[in-house]
């Protein structure tokens, strides 16, 4: 099993590649949820994700005659652009394949570090099996995303850095998806303070690794659904399983709403952007899916930033509806002069905000007389949602939420 002189090894190596990344307290998260909570801020790293970490040092421990014939990888994003720029910046050949429906951003960042790029299969594992082939065919070393010991060994670097920058850390909350990340973190932490909670996340679209523990056996999901895509992955390692099992405390699931509340709860209140996947550990414990006590020092990994810019505006927007800020509402009228008119001047009396509005008289879905309106609004927070709501009631409008 990986060891604590592996992941200290690999600190030597990635030291000039990747970067020693930013532990922040956040005033903000500490009151939300009454614990000392600093953010460790690793969408700050080189390529946007610790995945440079753990490329580099599976790369750096290559056998020249491997190096000669190039490496070859599958992965959703980060993992491509890791290995790409830890490849380039070696000298080595790499190729990366590339779910057909991988976020463009990450295309283009790994083309970008001067990997050739293999777009096929519609998630992670199918885009594997194509790696392999090119592995075979090729001769090429294939670098894996996370089963693989020094890989493990080179993300672990992230948990010797939190306990040099916070000793006194007592619980580290870790993202899963296929587990490499977090195999290496507790390792480096547990081995040297066996004290220290670690805690994995995953979505609950992907939760391959929590079910793993509870059936006790590697199981394979039949397919994921998260807007997290960093870590959906049908199912983790076998040799990050049996780390997993062995030197990590609890494994929880969040939800993709909570997701995206966290996102935009960085964005506002830290200014730090965030990917889906480097978002679940904050949301862990502002959903309480992970208990923290008052005072306890916390640390949430931000394992990545890399987020499609199209995705963000989806992820923001969902956001907004799951904190009360945005709500759609439809509701039908007597078609008449003045009926739009008094609707309106009820959404202003209680000071809601038109975003967009559409008046349809032609709908088949209302009477002759009638017109129907669908309203976006800004709000301020559930609780003025169903006051505003209550209002439209008490003046015998029946508003339908859409969102």
């Amino acid at each position: 099993m990986l060891t604590l002189e592996d992941v200290l090894e690999a600190g030597e190596r990635v030291a000039d590649t990747s970067r020693h990344t930013p532990l922040d307290y956040s005033n903000t998260f500490s009151a939300m949820t009454g614990a000392e909570v600093h953010l460790k801020l690793e969408n700050f790293q080189r390529t946007g994700s610790f995945k440079i970490r753990g490329a580099t040092n599976r790369i750096e421990t290559l056998p020249a005659a491997d190096r000669e014939v190039g490496v070859v990888t599958a992965s959703a994003g980060n993992h491509a652009q890791g290995v790409a720029l830890a490849a380039q910046r070696t000298g080595v050949d790499a190729k990366i394949v590339m779910p057909e429906d991988a976020p463009i951003s990450k295309v283009k960042a790994t083309q970008s570090y001067g990997a050739e790029v293999v777009l096929h299969g519609r998630d992670y594992n199918v885009a594997a099996e194509k790696a392999h082939e090119i592995e075979r065919e090729e001769g090429r070393t294939y670098v894996h995303a996370f089963d693989d010991e020094m890989v493990m060994a080179g993300q672990g670097t992230l948990g010797l850095e939190i306990l040099e920058d916070l000793p006194e850390v007592e619980t580290v909350i870790v993202p899963i998806g296929g587990g490499g990340l977090i195999a290496g973190v507790a390792t480096a932490l547990k081995e040297q303070d066996p004290d220290v909670r670690v805690v994995g996340v995953q979505a609950e679209g992907a939760s391959s690794a929590a079910r793993s523990l509870e059936k006790g056996g590697l199981i394979e999901l039949d397919r994921v659904d998260t807007i997290a895509d960093g870590i959906a992955t049908r199912t983790i390692g076998e040799k990050t399983f049996e780390v997993i099992r062995e030197r990590v405390d609890e494994v929880v699931t969040v939800p993709d709403e909570e997701i995206a509340m966290a996102i935009v709860h960085l964005l506002e209140r830290s200014k730090t952007l965030v990917e889906g996947a480097g978002a679940v550990s904050l949301a862990a414990i502002l959903s309480d899916a992970v208990d923290v006590a008052e005072g306890e020092v916390v640390v949430p990994l931000l394992s990545g930033g890399n987020i499609d810019l199209n995705a963000l505006t989806t992820l923001i927007m969902r956001g907004l509806v799951a904190t009360g800020r945005y709500v759609k509402l439809r509701t039908v009228l007597e078609d008449r002069p003045g009926a739009l008119e008094e609707l309106l001047g009820v959404i202003a009396d209680h000071r809601a905000n038109i975003y967009a509005i559409q008046h349809d008289r032609t709908s088949r879905d209302v009477g002759m007389d009638d017109a129907e309106v669908e309203l976006d609004l800004e709000t301020r927070g559930h609780d003025h949602v169903e006051e505003l709501l209550a209002a439209l009631d008490d003046r015998g409008y029946e508003a339908e939420r859409l969102v």
